[in-house]
């Protein structure tokens, strides 16, 4: 399926949202994750599905000040 991952065109052959953190290489990192700009939170993503055309946002904390 082809999704938009942070702006950039992927295909990928994932059913899920966690199936595309790990297929993107995230595995088990601590990330934020949004589907369409809706908010997911880690407890849903396996029950949250992908479609053709979605926007999924992925974002990694940072150290720092």
């Amino acid at each position: 399926m082809k999704i938009t991952v942070n702006g950039e065109a992927k295909t990928l052959d994932v059913t899920n949202v966690a199936e595309a953190l790990v297929a993107l290489g995230y595995g088990d990192s601590k990330v934020a994750t949004a589907l369409n700009e809706d908010f997911v939170p880690a407890s849903l993503r396996v029950s949250t599905e992908l479609s053709d055309g979605d926007r999924l946002e992925i974002v990694a904390p940072r150290q720092g000040g």
